[in-house]
This record gives structure tokens, C-alpha cells and sequence, in this order.
């Protein structure tokens, strides 16, 4: 038990260092704040991946999903850490992600299944970047979605960035959880994409950070 409260001191040592690194940037290149936003949530989110490695009970990741999501609330309200918070459009995306982490957390530990974890949080982590930073830079032949007459604030290029990184991070992981590839391999990997890339789509103010993981655990509770 004492290495794990290590641990969990070293993961809350290593996101004040990365937010740390994250602002200086900001302030040192004047980065837009979507950039350096989108920057954390990369590699946070890609840091959390070992997590089910590394606690054994969802108590430890839920301390720290709070503790970040104090740290977010009080930053946001006193006007502090701008390359998180200094955007145009109105987002919860922040405070949802530290919740997002700890309900697949939660899942995959009550089914004693890490890999119901850890692909969401590859695809949360690599997508969902992937995707606004192509769909707001692009805007040559990049035109928003239109869904049942109504544009979306969505992107064609965007999107469909997310769907061919989603695919390919699908087909890899699960060559490596089952070390096999056949139909069924490529078809679970084709419904991972499809069904991601629509909770992305119709996400809204940053809820995608909550949507598309929850969607990749439904497709993986009911198909492995």
C-alpha cells in the first residue's frame, strides 16, 4: 500500500509539472490556448493509461480525479492557468475528463478487465486531439457536418481524422489483447471507430470527453 500512495504522489507531482510546462509555454510562444489546451489532455490522458497496472482499487484514481478536478475549478475561477482555460467556445471538457478517467476506471475494475480501460483512454487521449486541432487549422475543403439539416461544430476532416486514428489504434490493441487477427478482429475494431467517431460527433461543449470513452466501453462490455 505504500508504494501505491507513492505512486499517487509521483502521478500528482507529474500533472502539476506537465500543467507547469504547459503555461510557460503559453505565456513564452503565445500559444493559442486550443493548442497548449489539447496539448495537456494528450499526454494527461496518455499518462493514465498504466493506471490499472498500478492501482488496484478505483479509490486511489477517484483521490486523484479529485484532487484535479479542484485544481481546475479553482484555477478557472481565479483567473489563473490560461493555456487551459483561455478559449473562445464555452466547455466543460476540463472537468469532465479527471470524471471520465475514473468511471472507466471504476468499470474496468469491477469487470477485472484493464483492457475495457485502457483502449478508451487511447483513443480519448489520440483522437479526440487529433481531430480539433485538424478540424480548427484546416480550412481548405473542410466544411462543417450538416446532421438532419443543422450544422454541427464538427468538421469533415476532423472527423474523419478521428475515425482512421480511432481505427488504427482499435486494430493495433486488440491484435495485442488477443495476439491474433482475423474478421472478427477488424470488424470489432470497425465498430470501435464508427461508434467513437458518432459520440464525437454529436458531443457538445466538450462532453466528448465523457462520451467517447463511455462509448468504446459499451461496444467492448458487450462484444469481448
Amino acid at each position: 500500500m505504500g508504494n501505491i500512495i507513492v505512486l499517487s504522489f509521483v502521478y500528482l507531482i507529474g500533472i502539476i509539472l506537465l500543467l507547469a510546462f504547459n503555461e510557460i509555454n503559453y505565456r513564452r510562444f503565445k500559444l493559442k490556448g486550443e493548442i497548449t489546451r489539447k496539448f495537456a489532455h494528450f499526454t494527461a490522458t496518455l499518462a493514465t493509461v498504466p493506471f490499472p497496472y498500478i492501482f488496484p482499487s478505483h479509490w486511489y484514481v477517484l483521490v486523484l480525479a479529485l484532487l484535479f478536478f479542484a485544481a481546475l475549478f479553482i484555477t478557472q475561477y481565479s483567473k489563473q492557468l490560461k493555456s487551459i482555460h483561455d478559449i473562445q467556445r464555452k466547455s466543460v471538457g476540463s472537468y469532465l475528463l479527471p470524471l471520465s478517467i475514473y468511471v472507466t476506471f471504476l468499470i474496468a475494475n469491477l469487470m477485472e478487465n484493464k483492457f475495457i480501460y485502457i483502449l478508451p483512454m487511447l483513443i480519448l487521449a489520440v483522437c479526440d486531439p487529433m481531430a480539433a486541432i485538424l478540424g480548427m487549422n484546416l480550412k481548405t475543403y473542410n466544411g462543417r457536418i450538416k446532421l438532419f439539416g443543422r450544422k454541427l461544430d464538427k468538421t469533415w476532416l476532423g472527423s474523419g481524422a478521428f475515425f482512421a486514428t480511432s481505427l488504427i489504434i482499435s486494430l493495433i490493441a486488440l491484435y495485442f489483447h488477443w495476439e491474433l487477427f482475423n474478421l472478427k478482429t477488424f470488424w470489432l475494431a470497425l465498430t470501435i471507430a464508427v461508434v467513437s467517431t458518432l459520440a464525437e460527433l454529436i458531443s457538445w461543449r466538450g462532453s466528448d470527453n465523457l462520451t467517447i470513452p463511455l462509448s468504446v466501453v459499451l461496444i467492448l462490455v458487450l462484444f469481448i
